[in-house]
């Protein structure tokens, strides 16, 4: 069995928010395998549901570019130390910079993104001037992720950025036009999106290995509840398909209530726009960042940390 190291202890903990031991014990019983092991105290009721287990930590910025055609679009998120740098115009300013240099480039890979040329200035990377926005601002900075679209034939974009970078959202719609009541209900659902953190579209788009993985740990979950103790398997198993339907139907978009008009569902609502433009109305794909997302964040006392700063 190979060795579980206090670093991957550590770091099952940042993912979980479980106890040590419960991730020792955890990484133990999985042989070392993190996914396991995150499953394994899933199972045990030891870990947040999926949705919450990336404890949302690091300050910073996310952020949605659209060009002028309205044809691309980049979200991207940049991450630093502080709240208070986040909301700094010079680091709000570098954001754009990044997003802007993410929309002419032929990268998807972080790593080799931060290696090529800085559009400002092609005698340094991206890297470079990432190391040079650190000096200047005083903090150690991230440029975490980015995704990129190109509009499909029929798609129309819509964004919706929260709290001032907490949370981006970009979202493609189908429409016959891009008028200013389908843009109104791409705001509305990129809101939606923002709120309820869905996973996936529609159920169509989820593959049949998550739901037997999901079916899995609620089977085992069930199996470890007292309550449980003694029930026919039949009844366990529509309690199981019961638990299963409702987690799949917080996942997916168009099954989630819709947060305007609790009587309605999402697909309730695109059904009910269609109708009004007179074409079908539906939702292609969306990207959700929300900053700091799975980072573990450190937990300082302020003024001990005022106190370090001063020598105290």
């Amino acid at each position: 069995m190979p060795e579980v190291t206090a670093a991957m202890v550590k770091e099952l903990r940042e993912i979980s928010g479980a106890g040590m031991m419960d991730c020792k014990k955890a990484l133990q019983e999985a042989d070392g395998d993190m996914e396991q092991a995150q499953k394994v105290l899933r199972e045990k009721g030891l870990a947040a549901a999926a949705k919450k287990a990336g404890r949302v930590a690091s300050e910073g910025l996310s952020y949605v570019y659209l060009n002028d055609a309205k044809d691309m679009a980049v979200v991207v998120e940049v991450n630093s130390e502080t709240d208070f740098v986040a909301k700094n115009a010079e680091f709000r300013a570098f954001v754009n910079k990044v997003a802007l240099q993410a929309a002419a480039s032929e990268n998807n890979e972080i790593e080799k993104f931060l290696d090529e040329k800085w559009n400002e200035d092609n005698s340094i990377t991206v890297k470079d001037a990432l190391s040079q926005m650190i000096a200047r601002i005083g903090e150690n900075l991230s440029i975490r992720r980015f995704e990129k679209l190109a509009k499909s034939p029929k798609g129309v974009f819509a964004s919706y950025i929260h709290a001032g970078g907490k949370v981006a959202v970009l979202v493609e719609l189908e429409a016959e036009t891009a008028s200013d009541a389908i843009l109104e209900a791409g705001k509305n659902i990129c809101m939606q999106i923002a709120s309820m953190s869905p996973q996936f579209v529609t159920r169509n788009d989820v593959s049949e290995s998550f739901i037997q993985s999901e079916k899995e740990i609620l089977t085992q979950q069930a199996k470890n509840d007292e309550k449980n103790q003694g029930k026919p398997d039949n009844i366990i198993e529509k309690m199981i398909e019961g638990r299963l339907g409702k987690h799949l139907r917080g996942l997916c978009l168009y099954d989630q209530e819709y947060v305007k008009d609790g009587d309605l569902t999402v697909e309730k609502y695109l059904e009910s726009v269609s109708k009004e433009a007179g074409a079908p109305v539906k939702v292609l794909r969306f990207v959700r960042f929300e900053t700091g997302e799975g980072i573990a964040k450190k937990e300082e006392n302020f003024a001990e940390e005022v106190n370090k700063a001063m020598g105290v």
